[in-house]
């Protein structure tokens, strides 16, 4: 990665060591927003990209959404110098008799996300924005709030933020009715599937949502809300709980599993040990939850994230729009900030106090059921095998939630022309064509199970085309057997790990009938065809550019072959790994190829269905 592109990234020459790096990190991630706040201070428009919504919610989400980091700051004792900017921009985007009025309020419209933000500061630092203004822009303010939380919100997450806005309402002394905040509540708790995970709504999948939105919000809840003591307990037990699985989506490095929609939200993902601190629950030793914490916004510092001005961009490694979601406007990525939530606690609390743990190591496969994943930790990194998840509604749904592997080290490809199979990359996936020239993956499945450390799906990339995939961990390698049932011929194009591509073509390539390594100048990157039923051909594929989170030119080793009609057994290994003699050396001797009856057996007496994927079906909408 070029570092000096990342120097425009105001945390770059921070060391983000100490609470106050952390509190100087908040102002100089907001002072570059100061220029585009509007004249009446409501809106904040940073690019002319679009979202799914309208530009005046778009510039209300460049409003609110700094003061997740700035509430905190300013409940932290620190000096924040522009409350009067906010106090104003609050009063004017209430008022509808404003030009800078952000707009009626619909049911499930985004509007209603951002007035979270708001219903967050008024709970946490009401002598700041709301004490000071007057009580004609008192009544504007509590109309528009009141208003809101009578709207229906989406049935996920989004259920947080009526509670939220509630909390706020409650500080400032604003009566309304609490039944509404009580029913959300029992709702979210609903979505909870055990072992402190949750589905973010009626859904079959788990991603970043749940560390930080419904255990975020939680958390918050737990420490804000008056009473409710049985819930807040079960809140804070489920969090507990969730920490010990969470922690294996972080690397030692500091990065987080990239997986997932919504990566654009950033050291949002940390957001989670921060809330732990927040609620005082040492749900880890606090030494291992700071070192989680800090590890993850130092990872963040050495990245090109920000636009030349120091505005942060729409992207996740670098400004990209191809990863993007519909619903990412310009502002959205300042969801990072609440990152910074233990700002709020007293410089000698045990977490500010503690001194950061090193990174855990764990020497054996780590199943993680509830998602339907297995983790097992390898050097600078932690690989995730993956089962069971999907979104059939997103753009590049298939690579975010159901590629076979995820890593922390080795950012996922989103595919950028679906009518070019040679052009595919495939990384942790196997890509299928029937004309060589459109192609599917793995999007959605008939079933998903977990036995052991090992995972199982049955998905149809064309109805008459049945695969059974089976994942087995092999550290550093894992495996993938895949059970082709087709009436017709097919081409197939497997890949192993993206790593970054250099300039000058320096990098070295090995390719060959059933196996292809890529030996970059940081990372090695191998895949090997064990398959006995076909011989496929090795591939070191350059990427399009820009397709990778984290480098815009990457390095896929492929195989590819064309399978018969009938029924084919493709066996794969595959590894990466930083580049060291080492990471050489375990390219030999090769990986054990699991046997398939064995496997069965396995499953036939062990296996459960991975509860992320196992909804209610006519719940899922």
């Amino acid at each position: 990665m070029n570092h000096d592109s990342a120097k425009a990234n105001p945390l770059f020459h921070n060391p983000l060591l100490t609470r106050d790096d952390l509190a100087n990190a908040v102002m100089d991630l907001f002072n570059p927003l100061l220029p585009y706040f509007s004249e009446g201070g409501a809106r904040v428009r940073l690019s002319a990209t679009g979202a799914i919504f309208d530009y005046p919610a778009a510039e209300l989400e460049g409003f609110a959404r700094p003061l997740w980091g700035i509430a905190p700051l300013a409940a932290g004792g620190y000096d924040f110098p522009h409350w009067d900017l906010y106090r104003r921009g609050l009063a004017n985007g209430t008022n509808p008799d404003h030009a800078e009025y952000w707009g009626d309020i619909s049911d499930r419209n985004q509007r209603l996300v951002e007035l979270a933000a708001i219903g967050f500061a008024l709970a946490m630092v009401p002598q700041h924005i709301w004490e000071p203004m007057s009580e004609a822009d008192k009544k504007v303010v509590a109309a528009y709030l009141l208003a809101a939380r009578e709207r229906e919100f989406v049935d996920n997450n989004w259920k947080f933020f009526r509670v939220l806005v509630d909390l706020g309402l409650e500080r400032v002394g604003v009566a309304f009715d609490t039944s509404k905040t009580h029913a959300y509540l029992d709702e979210l708790e609903a979505f909870d599937i055990g072992d402190g995970w949750y589905r973010d709504g009626p859904v079959r999948r788990v991603d970043h949502y749940v560390p930080f939105a419904m255990h975020f919000y939680g958390l918050i809840y737990a420490v804000l809300a008056k009473g409710d003591d049985a819930r807040k307990t079960r809140l804070l037990q489920r969090s507990k709980r969730f920490a010990s699985d969470i922690r294996h989506w972080f690397g030692p490095d500091g990065a987080s599993l990239a997986f997932g929609r919504s990566q654009t939200y950033r050291f949002a993902a940390g957001g989670f040990w921060g809330g732990l601190a927040f609620a005082d629950l040492e749900a880890l030793p606090w030494s291992q939850v700071k070192g989680y914490y800090m590890r993850h916004i130092r990872w963040w510092a050495k990245l090109p994230i920000c636009d030349r001005d120091g505005v942060l961009s729409i992207g996740y490694g670098y400004p990209n729009l191809l990863m993007s979601e519909s619903y990412n406007s310009p502002c959205s990525p300042y969801w990072a900030l609440k990152f910074f939530l233990p700002l709020a606690l007293p410089s000698d609390h045990p977490f500010w106090a503690a001194q950061e743990a090193e990174p855990e190591t764990f020497s054996q496969p780590v199943p993680l059921p509830q998602p339907g994943m297995v983790a097992f930790h390898t050097p600078g990194n932690v690989v995730v095998l993956s089962s069971g998840q999907q979104h059939d509604k997103m753009r590049g749904a298939q690579e975010k939630y159901s590629k076979f592997v995820y890593s922390t080290r080795y950012a996922f490809n989103i595919e950028a022309d679906d009518r070019h199979f040679l052009a595919a990359s495939f990384d942790g996936m196997l890509g299928l064509s029937e004309d060589g020239v459109h192609f599917r993956a793995r999007e959605t499945m008939e079933e998903a199970l977990i036995a052991k450390d090992c995972l199982y799906s049955r998905w149809r990339p064309w109805a008459d085309v049945t695969i059974e995939t089976w994942l087995v961990p092999q550290s550093p390698w894992h495996i993938r057997l895949h059970r082709i049932r087709t009436p017709r011929p097919v081409q197939t194009s497997e890949g192993g790990f993206a790593i970054e591509r250099a300039d000058f073509n320096r990098d070295k390539t090995e390719e060959g009938e059933g196996r292809a390594v890529c030996y970059g100048q940081t990372d090695t990157s191998a895949i090997v065809d064990l398959s006995t039923d076909i011989r496929r051909v090795g591939l070191c594929h350059q990427a399009i550019a820009n397709t990778n989170l984290i480098h815009a030119r990457t390095l896929v080793p492929q195989l590819r072959g064309t399978i018969a009609s009938g029924e084919t057994l493709l066996v794969t290994a595959c590894v990466a790994q930083p580049a060291s003699k080492g990471a050489e050396a375990s390219l030999h001797p090769l990986p054990v190829t699991p046997d398939l009856s064995e496997l069965e057996e396995l499953f036939r007496r062990e296996a459960q269905r991975v509860p992320a994927f196992a909804l209610n079906e006519s719940r899922e909408g």
